[in-house]
C-alpha cells in the first residue's frame, strides 16, 4: 500500500538523540542487504536512516513491514488515525498475514524476495514517538508486532505492488518467537526445538534456556 523512509530528527533522550521512526511515503523504494549491525549499511532502504544503529538495522532488520489492518485497529484502540510510516515501517501492507508470518517465509515483489526474520519488539523511542500511556505493554500484550525482514534479492518495490508468500513447512510463527524474546520459556523451548530461526538468534535463545534452566 505504501513504501517509506525516515530521516533522523533530534529527540529528548541524551542517550539516543536522534531519531528516524518516523517514516513517511516516497514514490519507491531500493532494497538491498545492509550487512550486519556493527559496520553495516544500517537499514536495508536506500536512503532510510537510522537514529540507534545499536539496536535497530543489520541484516536481520533491513526492512520492516506492517499491516495497514493493525494501523486501522490500534488507531480505533487510541481514538486518532495512524498514517503509513506512523509505525516506523518501511513497507505498509494489505492482506498480507503479519502476526502469524512464519519465520523463513519468503515475499517475492517484483524481482524482490525478502525472508520473515523476526518480530519487532517496542522500545522507548516507539513509545515517545506514539505518546501513548503504558505503550510498550500494551504493544506487548497485544502481540501485533510486525515483521522484520531480511533481503535475500534486491530490487526496487513500488506502492501497488503484489506480494506472493511462500511459507515454509512449520509453525513457529512471529507471534511465538515474540513470546519467546519477551521471557515465555515454554515458547523459548518450541522455538528452540524447532530449529528454523537463523543461527544467530537460535544461539542467543539457547544460551537463554541454558541459563534460565541452569
Amino acid at each position: 500500500m505504501s513504501v517509506n523512509v525516515g530521516h533522523r530528527v533530534p529527540r529528548r533522550r541524551p542517550d539516543v538523540p536522534r531519531t528516524a521512526i518516523d517514516k513517511r511515503p516516497v514514490d519507491r523504494i531500493e532494497v538491498r542487504d545492509p550487512g550486519p549491525k556493527r559496520g553495516g549499511l544500517g537499514s536495508g532502504a536506500v536512503g532510510d536512516e537510522i537514529g540507534d544503529p545499536r539496536h535497530h538495522g543489520g541484516r536481520l532488520q533491513a526492512v520492516y513491514a506492517y499491516a495497514s489492518e493493525d494501523q486501522r485497529w490500534w488507531s480505533s484502540e487510541i481514538g486518532r488515525p495512524i498514517t503509513a510510516g506512523g509505525f516506523g515501517e518501511n513497507l505498509t501492507t494489505e492482506g498480507v498475514e503479519m502476526t502469524h508470518a512464519l519465520v523463513g517465509e519468503l515475499w517475492t515483489i517484483g524481482d524482490v524476495v525478502l525472508r520473515v526474520e523476526v518480530p519487532r519488539i517496542p522500545c522507548g523511542t516507539f513509545a515517545e514517538h506514539m505518546g501513548e500511556p503504558r505503550w510498550v505493554r500494551r504493544f506487548s500484550d497485544e502481540g501485533r508486532t510486525g515483521a522484520y525482514l531480511s533481503v535475500v534479492a534486491p530490487g526496487v518495490i513500488e506502492p501497488g505492488a503484489s506480494v506472493d508468500v511462500q511459507r515454509p513447512e512449520h509453525d513457529v510463527d512471529l507471534l511465538l518467537l515474540f513470546r519467546a524474546f519477551t521471557g515465555d520459556l515454554d515458547a523459548v523451548r518450541r522455538v528452540v526445538d524447532a530449529r528454523v530461526i537463523d543461527a544467530e538468534v537460535q544461539a542467543d535463545l539457547e544460551h537463554t534456556l541454558a541459563r534460565r534452566d541452569g
